[in-house]
């Protein structure tokens, strides 16, 4: 599932790619996929311009010119992809009025696409109870440790994961995570001291940074790597189950 460091470079680059482009039309071969009536949101979005791109945990949020957002879910295997070649995952297709696409493929097609006023949207997030960003500058040490300090009883790998606690982790980067500051994933909250929160933290941002600037990835440590020897001791990495 794409986490917050894919969702927040594909922020990134559409911003380059397609901010500015009038939308003429959008081909839709998988109505399920579109949560808001078919015929109404061929017509929303014909004719309307990519104002600005922008991203919440792990949602990516078009704003179009008349006023109206798409708020797109990848999910496990959703995908955007600019002037690509259509093939049987792709299931919707915004076609700008200069010859350019813009393609959404999903193999598992549980991804969606919403339809929001723009003066609803800031409700429709508030609902969502998302956590904090965790690369935002508000999100600081003290504020993670006032987090914890609800959540005594929840183990660590989990909870990092869960969306209301912060925002946009999943698996992959949790593991990592846990691993650079040398916690075990299912610790409980309450047993971690001061200095393996302070870990945690400063790897929480490190790791995103890292992933966001697509720097870390080809040297992710333990995630999938069961049975493959430790970088750090050379042990064999076992899978555990939480």
């Amino acid at each position: 599932m794409p986490e917050l460091p894919e969702v927040e470079t594909i922020k990134r680059q559409l911003n380059r790619r397609i901010k500015g482009k009038k939308i003429k039309t959008v081909e839709v071969f998988l109505p399920r996929i579109v949560k808001y009536p078919l015929e109404k949101f061929k017509k929303l979005v014909g004719g309307a311009k990519i104002k600005k791109i922008r991203r919440r945990a792990k949602l990516l949020i078009i704003e179009l010119s008349n006023d109206y957002c798409l708020v797109i879910h990848f999910k496990l295997t959703g995908q955007l992809i600019f002037n690509g070649v259509p093939d049987k995952h792709t299931h919707l297709i915004y076609h700008f009025t200069d010859g350019s696409r813009l393609l959404y493929n999903d193999l598992r097609k549980f991804g969606f696409v919403k339809v929001i006023a723009k003066k609803d949207l800031a409700d429709f997030l508030k609902k969502e109870k998302f956590g904090p960003e965790p690369l935002s500058k508000d999100f600081t040490l003290s504020l993670f440790k006032e987090l914890l300090s609800k959540r005594k009883g929840a183990k660590i790998k989990p909870l990092l994961m869960n969306q209301n606690f912060l925002a946009g982790i999943g698996n992959l980067y949790s593991d990592e995570i846990l691993f650079l500051a040398q916690v075990l994933p299912f610790r409980k909250a309450g047993t971690l001291k001061p200095m393996e929160i302070k870990r945690i933290y400063q790897g929480i941002k490190k790791i995103l940074l890292l992933a966001v600037s697509r720097d870390y990835l080809p040297l992710v440590k333990v995630y999938q790597r069961e049975g493959q020897p430790c970088y750090i001791c050379g042990t064999k990495i076992k899978r555990l189950k939480i």
